[in-house]
C-alpha cells in the first residue's frame, strides 16, 4: 500500500475477496490510525443463512472493529464515525435495501457522495461489479444492475483509488495499491 487515500472504492463479484480486501486496506493504515475502526454494515439478517454470513463478518474483523449498522441510512452512519478510517461493506445491499423501501435513489446517493466529501478521514467502500452477466429478464432486476452500474460509477469517479477484486487478486483500476 502505496499512500493513504482519502476514498478507495472496491468492487468485484460475489465471493471474490473485497470485503477481506477492503479490511486489510483500513487495517493497513495502523499506526496512523489506531483501533477502533468503523464497519458500516447494510445487510440485514433476513434468514439463518444471512444471519451466519454477517455472523462470520463479524468474527474474522475481531475487536479492532465498531460495528454500525445501517440498511439504509448511510450517510448519517458516516457521519457518525466522526474522525475514525470506515470501511462502508456493501452499497450493492444498500442499494437494494433503499428500491425495497422506495427510497429517492438520487437523493440518498447525492447525500452519500456530500458526506464523503466532507469526511476527514479514509473511507473505503465495497460493491459488487453487477454488470458483468446477462440482462436480467424482470424489469426490477433490469432497474437493480442500471441503479448499481450508474452508483458505481459516481462513487468511482470521487474515489483516489478503485480496485477490482477477483478471485481473491485486487487489481488496480485507478490510482495504486
Amino acid at each position: 500500500m502505496s499512500s493513504v487515500a482519502k476514498l478507495t472504492f472496491v468492487l468485484g463479484g460475489a465471493r471474490s475477496g473485497k470485503s477481506r480486501y477492503a479490511e486489510s486496506v483500513i487495517a493497513a493504515l495502523a499506526p496512523l490510525w489506531r483501533p477502533p475502526w468503523a464497519y458500516i454494515a447494510t445487510a440485514e439478517a433476513g434468514d439463518k443463512e444471512m444471519a451466519e454470513r454477517i455472523e462470520a463478518h463479524r468474527a474474522r474483523r475481531g475487536p479492532d472493529w465498531q460495528t454500525v449498522e445501517a440498511p439504509r441510512e448511510l450517510a448519517g452512519a458516516l457521519k457518525s464515525c466522526g474522525t475514525m478510517p470506515v470501511l462502508i461493506d456493501c452499497l450493492t445491499l444498500w442499494l437494494s435495501n433503499l428500491m425495497l423501501a422506495d427510497a429517492d435513489i438520487d437523493m440518498e446517493i447525492g447525500r452519500l457522495e456530500q458526506t464523503l466529501a466532507a469526511a476527514s478521514s479514509p473511507v473505503v467502500l465495497v460493491a459488487n461489479e453487477v454488470g458483468y452477466g446477462i440482462v436480467p429478464d424482470h424489469p426490477l432486476g433490469r432497474r437493480f444492475r442500471d441503479l448499481q452500474g450508474l452508483l458505481n460509477q459516481r462513487i468511482a469517479a470521487r474515489a483516489e483509488r478503485v480496485v477490482l477484486v477477483v478471485a481473491g487478486l485486487p487489481l488496480a483500476v485507478k490510482g495504486v495499491l
